[in-house]
């Protein structure tokens, strides 16, 4: 990938010119980073890891019908994607309460909340990201009322297939993250889910032990971030379980 132009670096991931007109590649790195990058380090098979969930976990909401920007797997480390203009709005769906939403309710962690809930997050790191209203949004010409609200209509859809997915494997979904985009299709404009869906911007934990299957166990120094991203990826069909990640790859499942 080095001969093409690189468009985008962020904290997990690079963007790169697709081979077409309309689309991308993007490049999932090895780096884990907590804090808006004030935590960092380098763990090696990591990137392969939420290249190959997140590629599973978009080709089964591609065959649902939900809109994302996914197109294929180019090898073990790049997806080919459509270009898409990203909303700068984080989107957190939670189901149970944990991280954030405790520090700022008093709730135990773990509470099973009365209904799911969106929240939304202005995606600035020098900001440190600050949680917003759809006001906010609005107002500041963010997305308007209607892309609001199929922002929010996908996140429901994600979240109703993401809770069963993982539940049928043994594992909760505690909360995630999404990012949508607008798709230009000619005259018509539609909004998509892009980025990401791994255990990097969702909350997993084992449905009996209450294991902390995703980025937190870096966050927290629990270290086994690699075990815990295989697991998950194990569990999911995707990874044949002999096979060791760290020194020879994951071997995938056709």
């Amino acid at each position: 990938m080095n001969r093409r132009r690189k468009i985008y670096e962020g904290k997990a991931k690079v963007l790169y010119e697709g081979p077409e007109p309309g689309t991308l590649i993007q490049h999932f790195k090895d780096d884990a980073t907590a804090g808006n990058g004030a935590k960092h380090e380098i763990i090696d098979g990591k990137g392969v890891l939420n290249n190959r969930i997140s590629e599973f976990i978009f080709t089964k909401l591609n065959g649902l019908g939900i809109p994302t920007h996914f197109l294929r797997r180019v090898n073990m480390r790049e997806q080919l994607i459509r270009e898409v203009e990203i909303i700068p709005i984080e989107v957190v769906i939670r189901n149970v309460a944990a991280g954030s939403l405790c520090k700022r309710l008093g709730l135990e962690p773990g509470t099973q909340l009365p209904r799911s809930i969106i929240e939304f997050y202005y995606k600035d790191d020098a900001l440190g990201d600050p949680m917003v209203s759809e006001e906010h949004i609005t107002a500041f010409g963010w997305a308007n009322p209607q892309e609001l609200d199929d922002i929010m209509a996908l996140a429901v859809r994600v979240n109703d297939f993401l809770t069963g997915l993982f539940m049928g494997v043994g594992i909760q979904l505690v909360d995630f993250k999404i990012e949508c985009g607008r798709l230009y299709e000619g005259d018509l404009m539609r909004i998509v889910l892009a980025d990401e869906i791994s255990p990097d911007n969702c909350r997993l934990w084992d449905v009996k032990t209450r294991n902390k299957l995703d980025k937190d166990r870096f966050r927290e120094d629990l270290g086994g971030l690699v075990d815990a991203y295989r697991e998950v990826a194990q569990r999911l069909g995707i990874l044949v379980e002999a096979e060791n990640a760290l020194t020879t790859g994951p071997r995938l499942v056709q």
